[in-house]
């Protein structure tokens, strides 16, 4: 399977390469030539197995240059009891006769994004290997918060690589916050950006993008890669929980084979649902994608309008890793929707880093809204999301998770569709523990209470054990408390890395 950019089909590179590089020289991002088709026998099959035979499954039909023993030993590396505090690494959660949560969280930062993060170190040394690399890789990372963290664990200590997150200053909770203040690790630097997300996000980008500075890291022996989702090491991983999902249902007679299922994904990025877009395409029987949006619903009006404008009031947040108004893997899913029409897709994205606006045919978003449904709720909406699921089902939702659910009940009151409907939860209620609880109990469920009292306070309302990794932060020293503008961001990789 070779890859190519988005902005130039003539780039074609190995799934090694492609995962190696991270982001394509001229700015696109690296996608297969085709998605692999799967046969519903062959989904069947995956129900009796495990996760990582699931992922084996999906995984090698993307990555062909790897060998079956490489691909198993970084899945085996991944996808482990000790990293996941379950047996079952993704499991569904039934919440009544057609609604299911899955539960992407159970990692070691408490999100979806380790879902992916664990394994791509072990796909990235791998590939570092394969393409005969001789330099030490660079991760630049930019997070609305669950990425940052998920990264530096996954990378910390592995040998050959060194990573560096930016996070918006005033844009992550306080768990999240104290998770990337307080990394360990031998080649991990964290640092704060006065700005949002799209600041940080952009700021990343134009050191990808700046030729000059990569040849000064090219004489110091660094090559630059990501672990943001601009990564197809990032994504992939992510196709695997989606046939995990229905498989799940299949082995416990929720649904029969070939039985189609909806998906809801909270995103703002567009990568979390990509992910389940490209499931659909391999043939995983999904009937219909929603996308959910907190107020920063940049993509709900795409997907209803066909217009993309980030040129508006940018809101922060309960949920805040979805605080994104540039949602980059758009950029895959409309290349693959014009039948990779990669001059369309390099004018379109021209158009939104110079006014901020594109716009696609008709023909385009009829497309699009066949496949995909969108709305959007606001904090309130998001509030009461919560306090209905616990109050209803005794059923605890971390904010994000539950803006799908506010949206899927909207999708619900709107089309009477009772389709089975699988929620991607993507984090832990712990982590965003004083929206949850004031979403619970009002303002005086937390007055007065640092973030480990809320820990408590939330595990008792719950009835959930704290994860580990947030209960252990206590005490933990804060080792990065460094706060950039966003023209200081090249200058800080520079003073990590150590060079002129």
């Amino acid at each position: 399977m070779q890859y190519q950019s988005t902005r130039n089909k003539n780039i074609s590179v190995s799934s090694a390469e492609a995962i190696k590089t991270g982001l394509s020289a001229d700015g696109g991002l690296f996608v297969p030539v085709s998605i692999p088709e799967v046969d519903i026998e062959d989904i069947e099959l995956l129900a009796d197995k495990s996760y990582s035979e699931r992922a084996y499954f999906v995984l090698s039909k993307f990555l062909t240059d790897f060998t079956e023993d490489e691909l198993r030993e970084c899945i085996a590396n991944a996808y482990t009891k000790e990293k996941f505090e379950t047996e079952n690494v993704a499991p569904v959660y039934k919440l009544n006769a057609y609604t299911y949560f899955l539960e992407l969280w159970h990692g070691p930062t408490c999100a979806f994004k380790d879902m992916a993060l664990q394994i791509l170190p072990h796909l990235l040394t791998t590939s570092m290997k394969k393409t005969a690399e001789d330099k030490e890789i660079v991760i630049l990372v930019a997070t609305s918060g669950d990425t940052g963290k998920a990264a530096l664990e996954g990378f910390k200590d592995v040998n050959g690589t060194r990573i560096i997150v930016f996070y918006p200053n005033n844009g992550v909770s306080e768990i999240q916050k104290l998770q990337m203040a307080t990394q360990e690790g031998n080649n991990v630097s964290v640092a704060a950006v006065s700005g949002n997300f799209d600041d940080a996000q952009n700021g990343v980008k134009s050191i990808f993008t700046d030729e000059g500075y990569k040849a000064l890291l090219d004489n110091n022996h660094f090559k630059l890669s990501s672990a943001n989702s601009i990564n197809w090491g990032r994504l992939v991983p992510q196709i695997v929980y989606y046939f995990s999902a229905y498989a799940d249902l299949l082995k416990n007679g929720e649904i029969s084979l070939g039985e189609a299922i909806n998906v809801v994904v909270p995103t703002g990025n567009f990568g979390n649902i990509l992910a389940a877009y490209y499931a659909k395409k391999m043939g995983l029987p999904i009937a219909k994608l929603i996308c959910a949006s907190n107020e920063n619903n940049v993509l709900t009006d795409f997907i209803r309008t066909g217009v993309y404008n980030k040129n508006r009031l940018f809101h922060t947040t309960v949920s805040p890793s979805m605080d994104i108004l540039i949602s980059s893997n758009l950029e895959r899913f409309l290349y693959d929707l014009t039948d990779k029409n990669d001059e369309l897709i390099k004018q379109w994205m021209s158009e939104l880093a110079q006014s901020g606006v594109y716009k696609v045919p008709q023909n385009l978003k009829d497309k699009i809204s066949s496949l995909f449904w969108a709305d959007y709720c606001d904090d309130n909406e998001t509030m009461a999301a919560i306090k209905q699921c616990e109050e209803e089902y005794g059923y605890v939702v971390d904010t994000h998770t539950a803006v799908a659910k506010s949206v899927y009940d909207k999708y619900v009151c709107q089309t009477n569709d009772r389709t089975k409907t699988v929620i991607a939860s993507t984090a832990s209620p712990f982590k965003f523990n004083q929206s949850v609880l004031i979403a619970l109990g009002g303002h005086q469920a937390v007055a007065g209470k640092d973030e480990f009292m809320l820990l408590e306070e939330l595990s008792k309302k719950s009835g959930m054990k704290i994860p580990a990794s947030l209960g252990e932060l206590k005490g933990k020293p804060v080792i990065f408390d460094m706060v950039c503008e966003k023209e200081q961001m090249r200058q800080i990789v520079s003073d990590f890395l150590k060079i002129e």
